[in-house]
This record gives C-alpha cells, sequence and structure tokens, in this order.
C-alpha cells in the first residue's frame, strides 16, 4: 500500500504527515529520518486501526510539484 506523505522543513527539524491518516504524523533530523519515521508510524497507525476493527482507507491523495515564475 502506497501514502503520500507531506514533508515539512521547520526551523529544527523535519516533519511530516500522512493526509489519508489523520494523525499519522513523524519528525526526523534529517528528510531521510523523517521518511524512515514515517513508514514506521503509517504502520503503527494502520495495525491500531486493525485493532480497532476501523477500516483501512484506500490511499487517494497524490502531491506533485509545480514550478511557478518568480514574481517582481
Amino acid at each position: 500500500m502506497e501514502f503520500t506523505i507531506v514533508i515539512e522543513k521547520t526551523p529544527r527539524n523535519f516533519s511530516a504527515y500522512v493526509p489519508d491518516l489523520p494523525g499519522c504524523v513523524a519528525t526526523g533530523d534529517t528528510e531521510e529520518e523523517v521518511v524512515r519515521e514515517m513508514r514506521a508510524a503509517i504502520s503503527f497507525h494502520l495495525e491500531g486501526m486493525i485493532a480497532q476493527n476501523e477500516p483501512i482507507p484506500a490511499p487517494l491523495c497524490s502531491a506533485t510539484v509545480v514550478n511557478v515564475a518568480a514574481v517582481a
């Protein structure tokens, strides 16, 4: 199963979240670390949903980068 994660650079570290799994978040000192932590967080989140007999949502979100000309 593939989920889109959003990674944000903060003044002290990186944080990430999964739009399709509200409340599923992670942080890390580097982008690579936050991705690794996010994998673990998603697994943990899904295990919790299964334990609570909650349905696992189908991944719906996607992301792309848009290049925009600089505004003077």
